[in-house]
């Protein structure tokens, strides 16, 4: 009996003290989380930024009658190609013509004064010889021919002027090209220096894009560039950018760009879409993987950043530029030498331990790359 008390009290006391230890000790740690962790920038080409754009022709010439009329005939339809010197449209020549005819009749009237005024001349130098005129009538007479003389010559301008109106009642093509728009039809009236239509010339074609206003100072005239037909993907065209706009667009705060292609034009066709690729952008940030960047709690995206001392998670916002095939580059927010989670950053929350690793799925000392 007493030795089953005994055991009972033993078995009360060691219950006693395994509770106590159980109390009184630390809980079991959770073992920190394995990411992997980039510099931005390491480990990935610089992805050019792309940019979508339109094929235009390097001149485009918005072509247009010098005088006002009726519109009577037009003569080609938008993508014909036209030669230099073919007859695009037609105004009435009616009353242009009649101008030209008065300014000939006002033009045989002043000649006539002229004969006149010159026979009235040579009279008065003849009596003046015989000293039976004074000799300021014979000043008079030379006056009058003079003003006779010059009003001939101003009339006779005036009728070159009307026969030039009366020839620009046809509008010609002034190059070899392609009507690329119609804005006027037969019957319309329209005035002097209204558009009728609008001929890209043959040649070099270009691509006009939008540059943002963040990455501008990345950009030079002269820069190398790629282009890309929508139609035709995988093929990029030697490019150069020609010009960039010196004031930004108020509604897009865009900057307006061509980029000239450097290959044959010939399978490039007007208005097809294509993307432009620039490498100017890439070079001016670090690149981060596209699988690192996430929702920022505020809007805009943010990056997993690892503090290098405690090795704790902290979601940094970031701004972003042209979204790359495989990356982004990052304008603001994080530095080349942060460590930034490159994947799986959905599955992490703020303040949490990690264990960086590489891609070979070794430790990474962050504490010492990070300074």
């Amino acid at each position: 009996m007493k030795s089953s008390k005994a055991i009972a009290l033993a078995l009360a006391i060691a219950s006693a003290f395994s509770l106590a230890a159980c109390d009184g000790g630390e809980a079991p740690v959770e073992a920190a989380q394995p990411v992997l962790v980039v510099h931005p920038g390491d480990g990935m080409a610089l992805s050019p930024a792309a940019f979508a754009g339109e094929v235009h022709a390097r001149e485009e010439s918005a072509l247009a009658f010098r005088v006002g009329g009726n519109l009577v005939r037009r003569n080609v339809d938008v993508g014909a190609r036209v030669q230099r010197g073919d007859v695009l449209a037609e105004l009435d020549p009616s009353d242009l013509q009649l101008q030209a005819r008065a300014s000939d009749a006002q033009l045989a009237a002043a000649q006539a004064e002229l004969a006149r005024a010159g026979a009235d001349r040579a009279r008065y130098a003849k009596l003046a010889q015989q000293q039976l005129v004074s000799r300021s009538a014979l000043d008079a007479q030379d006056a009058a021919y003079a003003a006779a003389a010059g009003q001939v010559r101003a009339l006779r301008a005036q009728r070159d002027v009307a026969g030039n109106a009366a020839g620009y009642a046809q509008l010609r093509a002034p190059r070899d090209g392609v009507i690329a728009a119609r804005q006027a039809e037969a019957g319309q009236v329209v005035a002097a220096g209204q558009t009728i239509f609008v001929l890209a010339a043959d040649g070099s074609r270009e691509v006009a894009i939008a540059l943002p206003e963040s990455g501008i100072a990345g950009f030079h005239v002269g820069e190398p560039a790629l282009v890309e037909l929508w139609n035709a993907p995988g093929k990029r065209l030697p490019a150069r950018i020609r010009e960039i706009a010196p004031a930004a667009d108020p509604q897009a705060r865009t900057y307006a760009a061509r980029v000239t292609l450097l290959a044959d034009a010939g399978e490039v066709e007007l208005g097809q879409s294509a993307r432009v690729y620039l490498q100017g952008a890439a070079h001016a940030a670090p690149m981060i993987p596209l699988s690192a960047l996430q929702r920022a709690p505020g809007g805009g995206s943010a990056v997993w950043v690892v503090d290098p001392s405690t090795h704790k998670l902290h979601l940094a916002p970031v701004r972003t530029g042209a979204f790359g095939s495989d990356g982004v580059p990052v304008l603001a927010g994080v530095g080349p030498r942060d460590w930034v989670v490159a994947a799986g950053g959905h599955l992490l929350h703020e303040g949490e331990q990690v264990a960086p690793v590489d891609r070979d799925n070794r430790p990474v000392p962050v504490a010492a790359t990070a300074r």
